[in-house]
């Protein structure tokens, strides 16, 4: 036997003794007198050892307790200070000293104690440097942890007792010098130390029981967080649905006033847009919106259908969110040139304080405002033609401001006018893609880089430049290690890649390497992230779709999707089963348009509240910061541009069984066809599929 492995017997050894004295120990203060007998007897015959009882230990710990309390009271009575506010300070649990208000009056009062204590010996002949030298120790508790109590009546007077030469005779002190104050002093500590010094008698298994049980109701508490969270989430993103239509139902009420028609195809619509997708199917299922048999409502005062829609749109219209202030006006200028030419700590402070504007301000007009202020005064420079913009701190050697220069433009890219301004900055993609390719996996710049491009490729103009900087070859390669990334990255990496996948271009790419793609997406296939199947089947059709794609790769293909039907996800099963379908058709996709003045922007808004956690940039005291530092260092004149929104326009949504025509982003995929994400990394893979991945590897 080697040593490693006899000291890993011998810990096993000791903790095995270690826990069979917990177990004896426990009996005993149980008074399972027998059971204790019968314990004892058979781990002698067995020949296992007891660690020391914990009687002894605790004997031992209450005889430690009893002296540090004996020890206490006798360097009170004798003034030794630096005795006793060692013993103090080793046996006085921090939590009660910094929070309990009895004890941090008590130890002003000791300090008090031990500073006058030579004038109480020695009122006339006192040692003048021994008394200099208790004062300055006295003062440098009143700078430090004194301070707390600064603001508090009670102790305010004896602030100034540094600072007189004799204070045996000044009024404000006269009480510290009566007879009856020390005893009354030392009552009060003695009572303190015998509540905080009591030792414990609970054994040591009821102990690692109690904490064992507040670890799981930390762990229980964590999971109830999470849920709330995305209850919240939820919630809050019905909430901005039904922000989004108040204005055209309010349009459709003054219409029905004034005798104007409504369709009954703008009613489903507006339906599908405003109930729940819990709701949706049944609703869409009991509701005729074509009765009473023509193309359109004409309604009349006197209709039970037109009282019921004008009761709905005044249900809608006391909904509508509160008039809401507009944040002040900035000075761009200034807050640009310091974007780049002040210190890497003020370019933090502003991009975090510019971001929060953005991710902290209402949805709607108050947001809207933010947005179109940055654009109408082009904070990222779009239009410059300096050589150094404010765009280059994504290049910055320090990595906070990296990341939230990233977190910045993730937040634009979260917002449908933000799409349309960062697309129009020709070197953005340049600083995103370089920075996704030098900065570590699991570092917050690339997360917020990746999901920027992510949102970004909802634009047919920026999927283009990504497709010709090779982005597809990187994220094959990226997912190809998939364990190695977060549910987060690899959501938003399979979503990306599934985008570039639905034009020409990127089918293109993917089929010039085909036998590599699908060996990819299949193995992301058995992943138990249900939206990273869902784009993975998407992606995998789009490729298997072009001309490029060998014949032998489409037959792989749908052999592996085969193995991935399952009778517990019916909805999975319809989409590959239609996938399959097309792959059996001899014919193939038509050409697509790589027209890029029409762009596939269906103006959503897509902000996340992952864009502000994990803030490792905090002010420091009295330090100005977020929007405290705006309004102080940058207020402007009338630099707040107003701009109606535009409305957004709803794409067609395909159907249960067919993959997505459209580039979407996760939030937005439709989640109702699944069931709810598992909360696992990776999940096991059919091994039916083994042979047929080793022939796409080959």
């Amino acid at each position: 036997m080697s040593s490693k492995e006899a000291a890993n017997m011998g810990d096993i050894s000791a903790n095995e003794t270690d826990l069979l004295g917990m177990i004896k120990e426990y009996l005993k203060f149980e008074e399972f007198e027998e059971t204790l007998h019968s314990f004892e007897k058979e781990c002698k015959s067995k020949g296992r050892l007891l660690s020391k009882p914990r009687g002894n230990t605790l004997k031992d710990s209450k005889t430690l307790q009893i002296d540090v309390f004996k020890d206490l009271l006798s360097s009170f009575d004798d003034g030794d200070h630096r005795v006793f506010f060692e013993l103090w300070t080793e046996n006085i649990p921090h939590r009660v000293k910094d929070t309990d208000a009895e004890a941090q009056g008590l130890e002003f009062y000791l300090y008090i104690h031990f500073t006058i204590y030579p004038l109480r010996r020695h009122p006339v002949g006192h040692d003048r440097a021994e008394f200099e030298e208790r004062v300055s120790f006295f003062r440098q508790y009143l700078e430090t942890r004194g301070g707390a109590l600064s603001q508090t009546t009670e102790f305010l007077p004896y602030y100034a007792l540094p600072f007189v030469p004799n204070p045996t005779v000044h009024p404000s002190f006269k009480e510290l010098f009566q007879d009856s104050w020390m005893p009354k002093l030392r009552d009060k500590l003695e009572q303190f130390l015998s509540v905080i010094l009591k030792p414990s008698n609970s054994p040591r298994l009821m102990t690692l029981y109690a904490t064992q049980q507040l670890q799981l109701q930390l762990a229980e508490s964590d999971r109830r967080i999470t849920s709330y969270v995305r209850k919240f989430n939820k919630m809050q993103a019905d909430y901005h649905n039904l922000i989004g239509i108040t204005a055209e139902l309010v349009d459709s009420l003054e219409a029905t006033v004034s005798g104007k028609m409504i369709s009954p195809e703008y009613l489903q619509n507006v339906c599908v847009r405003l109930f729940s997708s819990q709701m949706r199917q049944s609703v869409m299922q009991s509701t005729d919106f074509t009765r009473p048999g023509t193309g359109y409502y004409s309604m009349s005062p006197y209709d039970d259908g037109y009282v019921s829609f004008i009761y709905f749109h005044l249900y809608i219209f006391l909904l509508r969110p509160k008039d809401v202030p507009m944040l002040p006006s900035l000075d761009y200028e200034k807050l640009k040139k310091d974007l780049i030419e002040g210190s890497e700590r003020l370019q933090s402070l502003l991009l975090q304080a510019m971001r929060w504007r953005l991710t902290r301000s209402l949805p709607g007009e108050q947001r809207d405002t933010v947005l179109q202020a940055y654009i109408s005064n082009d904070l990222l420079e779009c239009y410059s033609t300096k050589e150094k913009t404010v765009l280059h701190l994504m290049r910055s050697t320090n990595e906070i401001v990296r990341q939230y220069m990233a977190r910045l433009i993730n937040a634009f890219a979260s917002l449908a006018e933000g799409r349309v301004y960062l697309s129009q900055i020709p070197i953005l993609l340049k600083h995103l893609t370089e920075t996704l390719r030098k900065e570590e996996k699991e570092s917050l710049t690339r997360e917020n880089v990746l999901v920027a491009l992510q949102k970004l490729s909802l634009r047919r103009s920026q999927q283009t430049a990504m497709i010709a900087d090779d982005l597809i070859g990187w994220l094959v390669d990226e997912l190809q290690d998939s364990d190695c990334l977060s549910d987060y990255n690899l959501e938003y990496s399979a979503a990306l890649l599934m985008n570039l996948c639905l034009r020409t271009k990127g089918k293109r790419k993917c089929a010039e390497n085909a036998k590599h793609v699908l060996k990819v997406l299949t193995d992301l296939l058995g992943h138990e992230n249900h939206e990273v199947i869902y784009t993975s089947t998407n992606t995998q059709h789009r490729s298997c779709m072009h001309s490029g794609c060998s014949v032998q790769a489409k037959q792989i293909s749908r052999e592996i999707l085969r193995c991935y039907i399952k009778e517990e996800n019916p909805n999975l099963n319809r989409q590959i089963e239609f996938i399959i379908k097309q792959l059996n058709s001899a014919e193939e996709e038509g050409p697509e348009s790589d027209d890029e003045e029409e762009e596939d922007d269906n103006d959503e808004d897509l902000m996340e509240i992952d864009i502000d956690k994990e803030e490792v940039l905090q002010p420091q005291h009295r330090e100005l910061s977020g929007e405290s530092l705006l309004t102080t260092e940058y207020l402007g004149i009338m630099t707040n541009m107003t701009k109606v929104k535009r409305k957004p326009t709803p794409l067609p949504q395909p159907a249960a069984d067919e993959p997505l025509q459209r580039p979407v982003t996760p939030r937005s995929l439709p989640h109702s066809r699944y069931n709810s994400r598992p909360p696992t990394r990776s999940g096991s893979r059919p091994s039916t599929t083994d042979s047929l991945r080793q022939s796409i590897g080959g």
